[in-house]
């Protein structure tokens, strides 16, 4: 069965850097969109970065220039590198697998159980 696994996820200071790992398998990897989504206390879910089967990447505005997405199609894995990390980042931060273009949420879309980054000196 479809499986997404995080990983990756600390307690950093602000400033700092994280790299969260998705470890997926029980699909055709190479066909999917992957995005990571992130859900802070008391918030909804939102959108933060999508990576195309053909490795086109899209973030949004809040994180760009801090965040990078990739995807190693051997390993079966997306990963998500976070530098210059602030508070307004701590959340749990979810990967997900769509056949849309990957710059949404899309709540029917499967996603793993998450891993939670809090950033707090």
């Amino acid at each position: 069965q479809v499986q997404l696994v995080e990983s990756g996820g600390d307690l950093v200071q602000p400033g700092g850097s994280l790299r969260l790992s998705c470890a997926a398998s029980g699909f055709e990897f190479t066909t999917y969109s992957m995005s990571w989504l992130r859900q802070a206390p008391g918030k909804g879910l939102e959108w933060v970065s999508g990576i195309t089967s053909g490795a086109n990447t899209f973030y949004t505005n809040s994180v760009k220039g801090r965040f990078t997405i990739s995807r190693d199609n051997a390993k079966t894995t997306v990963y998500l590198q976070m530098n210059n990390l602030q508070a307004d980042d701590t959340a749990v931060y979810y990967c997900s697998k769509t056949s849309r273009w990957p710059t949404r949420v899309y709540t029917d879309d499967y996603r793993g159980q998450g891993t939670q980054v809090t950033v707090s000196s």
